[in-house]
């Protein structure tokens, strides 16, 4: 009862603080998800999963290390390595898994990781799990490194998942950089490869659960670094492997990807089109910046306002609260992806403008 009691305080404190979450199913357009290709839905990628299913069945069984390695498995690594134009990859059944493994197995204590102010929560607790010294810099404005008995790491996503503005990752100082694809894989660079090369940074993370439409993520970097992982990344090690079919969709996504050009031109130039519709209506957004369009409003309940007379009016988009962000910047986190059309997204600003007016008038 004394446990009870007390998560019934939290609870209430999250509430009175409007920030208790529920789930809620798709419903409406689509204006809040990471499927920026619209892939999720594919036919061939479906076609070709389902396939796999049949033939390889649904779960893999065990770990890697046990009886969950499959051919299929190690075939998509590396053609995804080679997409990347990395040495070698190594796939996690999520991107939060990966970000762990990554930072969990190379730092270590008597190193420095810097890392960006705005990092993603799966960042920032895989180095609390590595015990470096972590020194957090303003967003996008990192110092130079520090000398120091170790090694000198930065973390840092390439496209910030929640205020969608690119980090300058060529221009970082020395380091092994750690960059975070995300939300660039697929919708970035002439094949899809992102923003970050191989040679600029020592790994990249990955994620399938967005642009490609799938699930998991890929850690890419030197064939020593996976191999090194293999042996001492706790979440590779114990961790069931990922359902062997899923490495057909993600081979039928690849293809979809590489030859996916005007995919990514049409979701950035509705990105644009939008911002400037925002902007141009008088809302604080930048007329530049990628397909993520973040709208602060501040308070955590009128955050919450706004997204309920946004899904009534059939549009499904979602208040983004702390500590996802933080305190005092609750917003809209308006998504784009390549089903959209201008029509739609001029409904959805003129949606927006009569929800946001209802607080004024009232």
């Amino acid at each position: 009862m004394v446990l009870r009691e007390r998560i019934a305080q939290r609870t209430e404190a999250l509430a009175s603080a409007g920030l208790l979450r529920s789930l809620s199913p798709p419903s409406g357009i689509d204006l809040s998800s990471n499927d920026y290709l619209g892939l999720s839905q594919h036919p061939e990628i479906k076609r070709r999963m389902a396939e796999a299913v049949l033939r390889e069945g649904c779960g893999s069984t065990g770990s890697r290390l046990l009886r969950g390695e499959r051919a299929s498995l190690s075939a998509i690594e590396r053609r995804f390595a080679r997409f990347k134009g990395s040495e070698a990859a190594l796939y996690f059944a999520n991107g939060y898994m990966a970000n762990m493994a990554v930072l969990s197995t190379f730092l270590e204590p008597g190193d420095v990781v810097y890392s960006d102010a705005l990092n993603h929560a799966s960042l920032i607790d895989g180095m609390r799990l590595g015990r470096a010294r972590k020194v957090v810099y303003p967003h996008c404005r990192p110092p130079s490194p520090e000398a120091c008995e170790g090694q000198v790491f930065l973390v840092t996503e390439s496209v910030f998942s929640m205020d969608g503005d690119v980090a300058p990752v060529p221009r970082y100082p020395a380091a092994a950089v750690i960059a975070d694809e995300a939300h660039a894989v697929g919708v970035f660079g002439e094949r899809g490869t992102g923003l970050v090369d191989a040679a600029d940074v020592f790994l990249s993370i990955n994620p399938m659960g967005k642009a490609f439409g799938c699930a998991g993520a890929f850690v890419c970097g030197p064939a020593w670094a996976m191999d090194y992982m293999i042996q001492r990344a706790r979440p590779f090690i114990f961790s069931t492997a990922a359902p062997p079919a899923m490495a057909a969709a993600l081979d039928a996504a690849l293809d979809l990807v590489e030859g996916g050009h005007d995919l990514r031109e049409r979701v950035l130039g509705l990105a644009r089109f939008l911002r400037g519709l925002l902007a141009d209506a008088g809302f604080d957004v930048a007329r530049e910046g990628s397909q993520i369009v973040p709208l602060v409003i501040g308070d955590n309940f009128e955050a919450a306002r706004v997204a309920a007379a946004l899904q009534q009016a059939g549009f499904d988009v979602r208040a983004i609260r702390p500590p996802t962000v933080p305190e005092g910047t609750a917003r809209l986190r308006i998504s784009v992806n390549a089903n959209l059309t201008e029509t739609i997204l001029r409904r959805f600003t003129d949606a927006l403008k009569t929800a946001t007016a209802r607080k004024s008038a009232a």
